[in-house]
């Protein structure tokens, strides 16, 4: 079970926020996010409401197990001599590319 404990965001709880997260907010700013942020509070006080008692916890979000195919390695791979060999340029045992940088 889940518990709620219901808080009342205030400019002061904003300020603390916002001094761990290291941002300056402007007054407008504050006054937006605080009517955001009640909004989303608001919003779980609404979802805590709801009877879930007769609902069953889940672990996840499903009950199938392992619904991929085994890893099994491939025998076929070139391997570092096949892609050396694919490579179309080579010098001095390295293998030659365009420049990166100018």
């Amino acid at each position: 079970m889940l518990y709620f404990f219901s808080m009342t965001l205030d400019e002061k709880h904003l300020e603390h926020l916002a001094g761990l997260i290291r941002i300056d907010l402007t007054a407008d700013e504050k006054q937006s996010l605080l009517s955001d942020l009640k909004k989303i509070l608001d919003h779980f006080a609404e979802l805590n409401e709801v009877n879930t008692d007769s609902v069953l916890p889940m672990g996840g979000g499903t009950s199938q197990r392992n619904v991929f195919r085994e890893d099994e390695p491939e025998t076929d791979a070139l391997g570092a001599d096949g892609l050396v060999e694919m490579f179309r340029e080579r010098e001095g045992g390295y293998l030659k590319i365009p420049p990166v940088f100018e």
